[in-house]
């Protein structure tokens, strides 16, 4: 068994990212339109029919504004807290808004779940890993600092999302009111290169094999700067930007195999195997 993981958009303009096996598929935030989604799935040739869930880590614009059109559309069910669901002022199809529990499974056929609290300014802040047959993909992004519950499922995660918003001195360089600097570098903020880093370094996984930096500022931070840093320390682990204006590519992950990268759905593994899409990355 494999899971497929993308980025479709990673930023303050929004945010959206797709983990999935053969059969079923769940989006995490939806903070690009629906058509958007729609055309960057299929690019990829991911189909949206697989999608089964959107589940919301928390109501900011950058993560909820294609929810309504999406849940509409499809008549897919959404998971978001009570809290969150209120902080977006959203009047979806109450028969399709559905709660979840920290720390408890949300099973959506093969795939489980598992939302946790993490520090961000927002109502009732999760994060979350996906779960399929012993492989876990981690979205790790609006972090203020990592506390004990990303730490501890971080260190679970055979290939994450992970912020790395800012470089310290060009957030402290930038143009940027000092009430906003300090709301970015706060504990409720976001992750800077140097702290995303430095969990990188004393919690991955031994079976680690992907790692999408992901969130990261428009104006406070360069690709070339977050990847130069992670690289540096990656092994062979596969480190690539999730950029603000297009997806990635999609990322098979399996357990305790190399990493593969493909540029097809899930559908298309056995011609990903039979080498037509399929690249080494090692």
């Amino acid at each position: 068994m494999s899971l497929f993981i993308a980025s479709l958009n990673s930023g303050s303009n929004g945010n959206c990212y797709y983990v999935g096996n053969d059969n079923e598929a769940v989006l995490v935030d939806a903070g690009i339109s629906c058509r958007e989604i729609e055309k960057r799935m299929r690019g990829l040739g991911l189909d949206a029919a697989r999608l089964k869930a959107v589940f919301i880590t928390h109501e900011h614009t950058d993560h909820i504004s294609g929810l309504p059109v999406l849940v509409k559309k499809y008549r897919i069910p959404v998971y978001i807290t009570h809290n969150t669901y209120e902080g977006t002022r959203f009047l979806l199809d109450q028969n399709l808004v559905h709660s979840f529990t920290a720390f408890e499974p949300v099973i959506i056929g093969s795939l489980a779940i598992t939302a946790f609290p993490k520090w961000h300014d927002a109502a009732d802040p999760h994060s979350m890993v996906v779960t399929c047959e012993g492989i876990t993909i981690g979205v790790f992004t609006d972090i203020g600092e990592p506390c004990k519950h990303v730490i501890k499922y971080f260190k679970k995660c055979h290939a994450a999302f992970l912020e790395t918003n800012y470089d310290e001195a060009m957030l402290a360089n930038s143009s940027y009111p000092s009430f906003l600097k300090n709301r970015i570098s706060g504990r409720q903020g976001h992750l800077s290169n140097n702290q995303a880093l430095q969990l990188f370094i004393a919690h991955r996984s031994s079976s680690m094999t992907h790692l999408l930096l992901s969130h990261l500022s428009k104006e406070n931070n360069e690709p070339a700067i977050a990847e130069g840093l992670f690289k540096q320390h990656a092994g062979g682990i596969n480190v690539v930007h999730a950029p603000r204006d297009r997806a990635t590519a999609v990322y098979q992950v399996s357990a305790g195999a190399g990493a593969a990268i493909v540029s097809a759905s899930s559908l298309a593994v056995r011609k990903v195997l039979a080498g037509q899409l399929q690249l080494n990355l090692f």
